[in-house]
């Protein structure tokens, strides 16, 4: 089902968001590696440490384009979320002709300036990464918000999160 804006879009632009809605997953082969960086990003956001987490979310991204052997992009950590109309802009991906696409999130909420949660942090550097990817692994024209982009972004939190593993409990002879 498609969103309601589906109806404005152009022949040309409805078969690029019908193209993403269907692709549901993201490939991303080796993620168990980039698993280690996870915990450096939560602390870093616990600590409220601003050069910490622009590393720890920088090191993710690139970790990710190289797996998916894409061009890198830019990451920029800001402080607090600038307000659009009665909200708040999460994250922003752009790209400049001549220039390294740029993802830019935002590390505090607008309305109290608290630091944000580690998994909306994550979804929002994944959200942005996964615009990135529709341009240069899926080779889209546009990077439209469906249901097929939001499941991708899914499937990015849960390979990189890993399943939770309980621990074995030992057997007594």
């Amino acid at each position: 089902m498609a969103f309601s804006y589906y109806n404005r879009l152009s022949a040309p632009a409805k078969r690029v968001y019908l193209a993403s809605d269907a692709i549901r997953e993201v490939a991303l082969p080796g993620a168990e590696l980039l698993r280690p960086l996870l915990p450096l990003l939560q602390e870093a956001l616990l600590k409220d440490d601003h050069r910490a987490v622009s590393a720890a979310a920088d090191a993710l991204v690139l970790g990710i384009t190289r797996l998916m052997r894409v061009p890198e992009v830019t990451v920029v950590v800001l402080a607090e979320r600038p307000r659009r109309k009665g909200s708040e802009l999460h994250g922003l991906y752009t790209v400049t002709p001549g220039r390294k696409p740029q993802i830019k999130v935002w590390m505090r909420t607008a309305a109290l300036g608290r630091v944000v949660a580690f998994k909306t942090f994550l979804r929002t550097v994944l959200h942005e990464v996964l615009h990135h990817l529709d341009y240069a692994h899926y080779k889209f024209r546009d990077s439209f918000h469906t249901a097929g982009f939001y499941s991708r972004e899914s499937s990015l939190v849960r390979q990189l999160m890993g399943e939770a593993k309980k621990p074995i409990a030992a057997i007594e002879p």
